[in-house]
Order: C-alpha cells, then sequence, then structure tokens
C-alpha cells in the first residue's frame, strides 16, 4: 500500500489541516479558470470542469508527484481549438480518450527520462513564460462583453474591480506575517467574498462567465465513425495533446522536485495522465494535464501530499452538484489577485541576478523559449525549439574542442595523439590535422583522450586510413575503447584499419 497510494502512507508525516485547507483554495481558483478555458474552445461549460474533477482525482490518487495538481489546461485545450471547429465536440472526446492510450504506452515503456534533455536555460524560459501568461490571462477579467466585443472596464466598475484586487493581493502578501497557519489566499477570498456579498458591491462574479450547476459526470462513448479515416483525423490531434500534456507535467514535476527537495516519479505520472484523459474523453471531460499555477497555489498553502488535490476534485464536484448558487456569486476579482500572486511567484527573479554570469546562448536560449511560450501558448513547440537550438550550440562547442598532438619516436613512426569527441560535427577539424604527403610510411593515431561516437567519426576515420592506404603508408589505431572497437567492429563493410590491441580497460556503469 506504501508504494500504492501516498496518501496512506502513515511513516510520511501529513498536515491534514494544511492538506484540507490547500484543496479548498486549490478547487476555488481552479474553476474560473476551467470555465474561462472551456468557453475559449468552444466547449460547454461543464465540460471544463468536469475535467478538473476527473483529472484532479485520477492524477491526486494515482500520479507520480503528490502536491501537483492536475485539470483542463489551458495548453491541452489550445490544441483542441481547431478540431472543435472542423469536427464537433464527438472527435475532441475521441482525441483525448486517444492522447490518454499514448501517454500510458510513453510511461510504460518508459520514456519520460527524456524530459532530462531539457536544460535549465530552456526550464527558466518555460517557467517565466507561464509566469507571463497566467498574468496576461488576468487581465481579461477587466473587460467586460459589450455589443459581441470584449472592451475594458471603466468608470466605478473598473475602480471597485482595482479596488477588490488590490486588496486581495494585500492579504495574501501581509497575512502569512500573521499566521502561515491558514493559506493566505484562501483568506483573501473568504475575506474579499464577505465584503462583496455584506456590502452588496455590483462586481464581477464568477456566475458572470458561466453557470457551475450540473450533475454527475454521464458515461458516454463518443460518437464517431470507427473508421480508419476518423482516426486519421484524430491522430495528429491526439499525438500534439498528448506531448503538450505530458511536456507541462513533467516540467511542472522537475519544478516540484526542486522546490519540496523530493523525488518524483515521471513514468508514473504520464500513466495517471494517461488515465485521467481516456476518463476524460468517455465522461464528458475537455481533458488536462498538471497546472503549474494552482500547483504553485497548492505548495504555498503548505500541502506536500495527495490529500489536498483529492479534496481539490471532490469540492468540484461538490459544487457542481450543490454549491453552485453560492459559488457563482463568489468575486472574479479575489480570483484575479490570488493567481497575479502566483504569477509573481512563478517568474524566476533568480535568472535576472544570474544573467551576466550565463553564456549568451543561454540567454538566448531562455528568452525564446519564453516568447515562443507566451506569443504561441504551445509549450511543446517552445521546449522542443529549446531542447534543438542548446543541443546545436553544445555540438558547435564539442566540435572546437578536438585536437591533436604529433610527435615522432625513434622508430620514425608518427604519432597523432587525438584530444576531445570523434563526431559528426569535429570530423572537419579533425580530417585537417592529418598531413598524409609530408607523414612517414607508418603512423599511430591514440585516441586515448578521445571517443568515436556516430557513423559520421567512422567515415571520417576510414577517409584518413584510405588517403594513407593510397600513399602507401599504414596507419595503426590505438587506446581505442571497447565502445569504439565494437562501433568499428559493426561498420565492417565500411572501415578496414588495423587496431592495436590495448589492455582491458574497466568502466563504471550504473545499476
Amino acid at each position: 500500500m506504501k508504494i500504492a497510494l501516498n496518501l496512506f502512507d502513515f511513516t510520511q508525516k501529513v498536515n491534514y489541516r494544511n492538506e484540507i485547507l490547500a484543496g479548498l483554495t486549490v478547487a476555488m481558483t481552479m474553476i474560473p479558470e476551467s470555465l474561462s478555458f472551456a468557453i475559449l474552445a468552444g466547449f460547454p461549460p461543464l465540460v471544463g470542469l468536469y475535467a478538473a474533477f476527473i483529472a484532479g482525482l485520477i492524477t491526486a490518487v494515482f500520479g507520480g508527484r503528490p502536491g501537483m495538481v492536475s485539470g483542463g489546461a489551458g495548453a491541452t485545450v489550445v490544441v483542441l481549438i481547431a478540431l472543435m471547429r472542423s469536427n464537433g465536440l464527438e472527435y475532441v472526446f475521441a482525441a483525448v480518450a486517444l492522447a490518454g492510450v499514448i501517454q500510458i504506452l510513453i510511461g510504460l515503456f518508459k520514456f519520460s527520462k527524456f524530459i532530462r534533455l531539457v536544460p535549465q536555460p530552456v526550464m527558466y524560459g518555460f517557467v517565466n513564460g507561464l509566469a507571463i501568461i497566467i498574468f496576461m490571462a488576468q487581465l481579461n477579467q477587466f473587460k467586460v462583453l459589450s455589443n459581441g466585443q470584449l472592451t475594458w472596464l471603466q468608470g466605478e466598475p473598473l475602480m471597485i474591480m482595482i479596488g477588490l484586487v488590490a486588496l486581495t493581493i494585500a492579504i495574501v502578501v501581509l497575512f502569512p506575517k500573521i499566521t502561515k497557519k491558514i493559506p493566505a489566499s484562501l483568506v483573501a477570498i473568504i475575506v474579499v467574498f464577505a465584503l462583496v456579498v455584506g456590502f452588496g458591491i455590483n462586481t464581477k462574479t464568477v456566475q458572470d462567465i458561466a453557470s457551475v450547476k450540473g450533475g454527475f459526470p454521464p458515461f458516454h462513448i463518443p460518437n464517431i465513425p470507427f473508421s480508419l479515416e476518423a482516426f486519421k483525423i484524430i491522430l495528429p490531434y491526439s499525438m500534439i495533446f498528448a506531448a503538450v500534456g505530458l511536456t507541462e507535467g513533467l516540467l511542472t514535476l522537475n519544478l516540484v522536485d526542486e522546490m519540496t527537495g523530493t523525488k518524483g516519479n515521471g513514468n508514473r505520472e504520464c500513466i495517471a495522465q494517461g488515465t485521467s484523459n481516456i476518463a476524460n474523453g468517455f465522461f464528458f471531460g475537455m481533458g488536462g494535464c498538471p497546472m503549474i499555477a494552482q500547483t504553485l497555489v497548492n505548495l504555498s498553502a503548505g500541502s506536500r501530499a495527495r490529500l489536498s488535490g483529492i479534496i481539490a476534485a471532490i469540492t468540484i464536484l461538490l459544487i457542481i452538484l450543490f454549491g453552485a448558487p453560492i459559488i457563482g456569486k463568489l468575486p472574479m476579482a479575489a480570483l484575479v489577485g490570488v493567481m497575479i500572486m502566483v504569477a509573481f511567484g512563478t517568474f524566476e527573479w533568480a535568472s535576472f541576478k544570474i544573467i551576466k554570469k550565463m553564456p549568451k546562448h543561454d540567454i538566448f536560449v531562455g528568452v525564446l523559449v519564453a516568447i515562443i511560450t507566451v506569443i504561441l501558448h504551445n509549450l511543446a513547440l517552445a521546449v522542443l525549439v529549446g531542447v534543438i537550438i542548446s543541443a546545436l550550440v553544445f555540438a558547435w562547442e564539442s566540435a572546437k574542442r578536438i585536437r591533436a598532438r604529433t610527435t615522432i619516436d625513434a622508430e620514425g613512426i608518427k604519432h597523432y595523439d587525438i584530444y576531445g569527441p570523434l563526431f559528426f560535427g569535429s570530423v572537419m577539424a579533425f580530417s585537417e590535422k592529418f598531413t598524409v604527403a609530408e607523414d612517414p610510411d607508418t603512423i599511430i593515431i591514440n585516441f586515448k583522450e578521445s571517443r568515436i561516437t556516430d557513423m559520421s567519426a567512422i567515415e571520417a576515420v576510414n577517409s584518413i586510413t584510405k588517403k594513407y592506404s593510397e600513399a602507401g603508408k599504414t596507419v595503426h589505431l590505438q587506446n581505442l575503447s571497447a565502445d569504439c572497437i565494437r562501433l568499428l567492429n559493426n561498420a565492417e563493410a565500411v572501415i578496414d584499419v588495423n587496431i592495436i590491441k590495448d589492455p582491458e580497460y574497466l568502466v563504471a556503469i550504473e545499476k
């Protein structure tokens, strides 16, 4: 049971008061966000709330990271907008379910480890971009629908909104100085709610966005043709949805690991996420993934276990079933204030302190990832671009490290001592180190401080040996590691060289 459900691991100290209060706070912030994203995509509002309940509950119980909160996130919803407009809601449900299957397969095959390829500058850009998105999303609450267009609030409604948001922020900042036993964000929501209801203040509320009243999520098989054509329609959306969800989820998991000093399980999170999305597809949910804003609200409220996520999900369901009239009166200003403080807490302000010490290409990558995240709202694309640029920079820097030191021994044999990795990026510089015409009849290329790593490197060595062979000279390779020898043996059809047998070197491996 300890392995299956950390919630019931009684050796773990769980602060039940913090967990319950954190769960209630998270639920309050998830409701308007889920409604907003559902409406943005053209879904029925309840589809967003069902996603928050289903994804939140399943990932809280079975996920790989206690304290992380999942729901109907904007990053994944954006992927489905085009499918909704072209084929309708039934295809959306089918695409979400198929995305869940893909995510489970990724978890079963343990592909989550590839998140290690994301470098720190990309993480900075990802976090800062999300912080800006969270902040910018709150500005829409200062607008009102007029004649079919969103226009800024003006006059008294604007002043009331600004005043209530400022009050919320002040409570969130100052209340922890009084006590940290109760989440400041929950106190701020309750106080502003009481003021608005008690004094009859006319301001924007949750029910102005959409109704939150409904029943239990009904079971429903997506009504689409069971055909190859339908599969071809939903597959691209499902793959992108799965990639975006897992990218955001695994990056959020790493972020929580750093904040809590503990270790999550990425593969388990993939499987839990996939399971929740399959359930979403069959229970009228729009699907989702871990939500960094709500996760940070949860952590800042003191949650470190699974209970808060379960409480948040059950609270959302109870609100759908019974609490809609009360929650509908919740002022949006209180939720906006809380989310603004979450945005400020999410932003990596430390990145400004170390920016002068970072290499220029790392600064460029971080800024570019943040810009793509903010402008396109496509986290997967932003991270992919960042990783590719970082990899190219690494390849370029590694290519410059290839060096050769030459000596001629008493027998007239010339030795080339190679330093640095030999791979596709460094083969040109490697080839330029040799002077075939001036060299003696026998040369030895020493790879003690180098490694042959890919087919381009094999071809470069082959090219050099051919040049010496055509000149009637002999080449020997020395101090090749066992993996390099295996690589060359596998490429015997391409290259035929003399390898000087070296002692067996033992290499430490990780079990």
